[in-house]
């Protein structure tokens, strides 16, 4: 029997937790994060993100005290990212595509010749 000619893709998620599993960065909160720098508020980037404003909040904050870094400062009637946070982002976008870079190399290199 032959499979029908199908094209196949690596996909991961990549996230940093601590040392008890809880999430301290990953996809989710760098969206978030973006939404903030661009919108300058966390609750229009909730809005946006279609969340609520307590959930991204939270969620943000649960990463400011596992980092023991502040992302997020008031400014005024807004919110912008603190220069650490742009940094964070930063680093996490280079570590997601060295990871999506070699993933691609080991299927092209191997997996690739094994799979239709």
């Amino acid at each position: 029997m032959t499979a029908p000619q199908a094209k196949f893709a690596v996909r991961s998620k990549i996230w940093v937790e601590d040392d008890n599993g809880n999430v301290v960065f990953g996809l989710g909160r760098y969206r978030m994060l973006e939404a903030v720098g661009r919108l300058g508020s966390l609750q229009a980037a909730a809005k946006e993100l279609k969340m609520g404003y307590r959930a991204v909040w939270m969620r943000v904050r649960a990463s400011e005290e596992r980092m023991g870094r502040t992302l997020v400062e008031r400014k005024g009637k807004g919110s912008s990212l603190t220069p650490f946070a742009e940094n964070l982002m930063k680093q996490y976008r280079r570590m997601l595509a060295i990871v999506h870079q070699e993933s691609d190399e080991v299927y092209d290199g191997f997996m690739r010749e094994h799979l239709p």
